[in-house]
C-alpha cells in the first residue's frame, strides 16, 4: 500500500499541508490568500481565467517522484538526517486511494483552510465563493503521473464542473498518452536546455531522464488541450543557452511558453540561495532572447508571479 510515513506527514502539516486519505494533499498557495485578504491574484487569473480563490491546489503523490529537484518547496530525503521514503511505488491500482474519494476529501480538505478566513478582515464574497472551488491544479509537489488512476481523477474533477490543470516533470510520456481524460491544460517542466545541466539541477534517479522528458515533448502535439512548457529559471544554473531551449520548443510546438522565476521558499532554501531567484526583470530578458529564437511572441506577463508568457496565440485562451 502507498502511504506518507508518519515522520514525513508530521513536517508535510507544519508547512501548511493538508494531507488527504494515504499519499495525496493540498495546500493553499500563496495567490489564494492574497486574493482572499487584499484581492490580489496569480498570474493563472491574469492569463487563463482561473479565479485565484477557487482553485484548489493538490497533489495525488504529495512525497514520489524520481527527482529531487534544487528547487523544489518540499522536503526531500538528504534534507533532514535519517528522513527517508522509498521513492518506487507499486504500479497496482489497488495499491492506491479510490480518485472518487481522493477528489471529495482533497475539496473537504480545501474547505476546512478556507473556513479559518471567516471572521477575519478578509473579501467575504471571495471567501465565500472560495467554498465552491472551480478549479483544480495538480501541481503542488511530486510526480502526479505516478498515480496509475490519474486520467480517472482527472475525469472526476471534470464531472464536477472544474477546469484541471495538470503539471508534470514529463518522465513518463506513456501515462501521459494513455490518460483516459486529457487536463484543461497540461504543464511540462523544462528547467534545463541540456541533459546535463538537467542532471546537476534536478538529479534525477531514472538513468534515461533526458530521452523520456524528449519523448513526453514530441507528444505535445498529440494532446487536444492548450500545452505549457513551463521553464523554471534559476539563475547562474540554466538561465543559458535559449537557443537549445528554442530547440526544445519546436520539438514540442506547446501552445505557450511560461519562463518562471525560481522562489526561494520552503525546503529549496537548504540547497540553494536567495541569489539563486532571479528578479522579474532577469526573467523578462531571458523570454527576449527566447522569443527571438523560438519565433514566439511575448504576450502577457506577470512582474508580481515573476512570469511571462509566450505563444503564437495572439492572446491566451480563457477559461471561467
Amino acid at each position: 500500500m502507498v502511504e506518507i510515513p508518519p515522520d514525513v506527514r508530521k513536517i508535510l502539516r507544519k508547512q501548511g499541508y493538508q494531507i488527504v486519505l494515504r499519499h495525496s494533499g493540498v495546500k493553499l498557495c500563496y495567490w489564494l490568500r492574497r486574493a482572499l485578504l487584499d484581492g490580489r491574484t496569480c498570474y493563472k487569473h491574469k492569463f487563463y481565467g482561473i479565479r485565484s480563490w477557487r482553485c484548489i491546489q493538490m497533489s495525488p503523490a504529495v512525497i514520489y517522484c524520481p527527482n529531487s529537484c534544487l528547487y523544489c518547496w518540499r522536503v526531500q530525503q538528504g534534507d533532514i538526517e535519517g528522513l527517508s521514503w522509498s521513492k518506487h511505488t507499486p504500479e497496482a491500482p489497488e495499491a492506491w486511494d479510490d480518485p472518487e474519494e481522493i477528489a471529495k476529501e482533497s475539496i473537504k480538505a480545501q474547505r476546512t483552510c478556507i473556513t479559518g478566513y471567516r471572521g477575519v478582515n478578509a473579501i467575504m464574497k471571495r471567501v465565500e465563493e472560495a467554498m465552491d472551488p472551480k478549479h483544480v491544479a495538480i501541481s503542488l509537489s511530486g510526480e502526479p503521473t505516478l498515480y496509475p488512476r490519474l486520467g480517472e481523477l482527472i475525469e472526476v474533477y471534470k464531472k464536477m464542473g472544474m477546469t484541471v490543470f495538470l503539471v508534470t516533470n514529463g518522465l513518463y510520456p506513456e501515462k501521459l498518452l494513455s490518460l483516459e481524460s486529457e487536463p484543461t491544460q497540461l504543464y511540462v517542466t523544462i528547467p534545463a536546455p541540456n541533459s546535463e545541466v538537467y542532471r546537476k539541477l534536478c538529479r534525477p534517479s531514472l538513468r534515461d531522464y533526458w530521452s523520456r522528458l524528449m519523448r513526453t515533448v514530441e507528444a505535445l502535439s498529440s494532446f487536444s488541450c492548450p500545452t505549457v512548457m513551463r521553464l523554471t529559471l534559476v539563475r547562474g544554473i540554466n538561465m543559458i543557452d535559449p537557443e537549445s531551449y528554442a530547440g526544445i520548443i519546436a520539438a514540442g510546438n506547446p501552445t505557450y511558453v511560461e519562463p518562471k522565476a525560481y522562489m526561494h521558499v520552503g525546503y529549496s532554501r537548504l540547497r540553494l540561495t536567495f541569489a539563486h531567484m532571479p528578479t522579474h526583470e532577469d526573467i523578462r530578458e531571458f523570454s527576449e532572447k527566447l522569443a527571438a529564437a523560438s519565433g514566439y511572441d511575448i504576450i502577457d506577463e506577470s512582474a508580481d508571479s515573476r512570469v511571462v508568457l509566450l505563444s503564437r496565440l495572439k492572446k491566451p485562451i480563457r477559461f471561467t
